[in-house]
């Protein structure tokens, strides 16, 4: 059996996808084997000192090691590791990338923006939309929004946005790039009218799970904001326990909350479906498009 794996080096968390590729009905498919997210917290570092300290360093290269070691073991053939806004950021992130490959051996690929959109793309979500309407697809991460606009399932537009939840957090979101994106996203979709929201990312799919919808239902922007204003009348630590959160949860559930309610609220989107994909499956099926003969 075919196994890939996808290591994302996010702002808020680590995680590393080991999947395995079969071929189905005329195409290949992926099965998620094994998923570990280790909530490593770069953005804090990144986004207020310009750098990852020492300690992160240790605890990055440790977690690197420990996910070479996993891919042998599943007898990996192929793999992608990116960073994404954090390392971006950090002063010392090439010298990181360095450090990955000489204790952990792994190629580690600091990407931009408009390259982490397209692996996110490459999840191909358009190819299940309702080819007559349009869409605005939101991916919210620690350190960076990713948004995408697709009109009768063709992408016409796509940008990413230093605004994330670890960023908001830390006080390092900018009003001007607040303002930059709601620039963008009301250009790219005034022209079209009943669009509908997609939200990726670790606390839509949270989000989702907790509002009680059935799979492939959209989530209403009203309950949305039930949901937040609800979450957000407890403290952090209350949210723990009322919630059943996890620490590295609670906190950034907020402003990636918020983030959606604002970006719904601009364009005037009612729903929001949640496909509980992102960076690491986007990764997966980028190995596949690349490595695998086309059927």
């Amino acid at each position: 059996m075919l196994r890939y794996a996808a290591i994302d080096i996010g702002s808020n968390a680590v995680r590393l996808l080991i999947a395995d590729i079969t071929l189905g009905n005329q195409r290949y498919e992926f099965k998620k084997n094994t998923l570990i997210r280790v909530p490593l917290r770069l953005g804090d570092d990144a986004f207020l000192n310009q750098e990852i300290s020492e300690r992160k360093i240790d605890d990055v290269v440790k977690t690197m090691t420990a996910f070479k070691n996993l891919m042998d073991v599943y007898q990996v053939t192929h793999y992608i590791a990116c960073a994404t806004s954090a390392m971006r950021e950090a002063q010392n992130g090439k010298e990181i990338v360095k450090l990955i490959k000489r204790k952990a051996n792994i190629n580690l690929e600091i990407i931009e923006g408009h390259r982490e959109a397209s692996i996110i793309a490459a999840n191909h979500i358009e190819e299940t939309l309702d080819e007559n309407r349009g869409y605005l697809y939101i991916d919210v991460g620690g350190g960076s929004t990713e948004l995408t606009v697709f009109i009768n399932r063709k992408m016409v537009a796509s940008k990413s946005f230093n605004i994330g939840t670890i960023r908001i957090l830390d006080n390092q979101d900018k009003p001007e790039t607040w303002e930059e994106m709601k620039e963008w996203v009301k250009v790219h979709t005034k022209n079209y009218k009943n669009l509908a929201a997609i939200g990726t990312g670790g606390n839509i799919n949270k989000l989702f799970r907790m509002s009680d919808e059935k799979d492939g239902h959209p989530l209403s922007f009203t309950k949305l904001k039930h949901l937040y204003n609800d979450l957000n009348s407890y403290s952090m630590k209350e949210r723990i326990s009322v919630f059943k959160l996890n620490a590295d949860r609670a906190d950034v559930i907020i402003p990636a909350s918020e983030i959606y309610l604002t970006l719904m609220k601009w364009t005037g989107i009612k729903q929001i479906y949640v496909p509980r994909v992102g960076m690491v499956d986007g990764i997966i099926n980028l190995l596949m498009e690349e490595n695998l003969p086309k059927i």
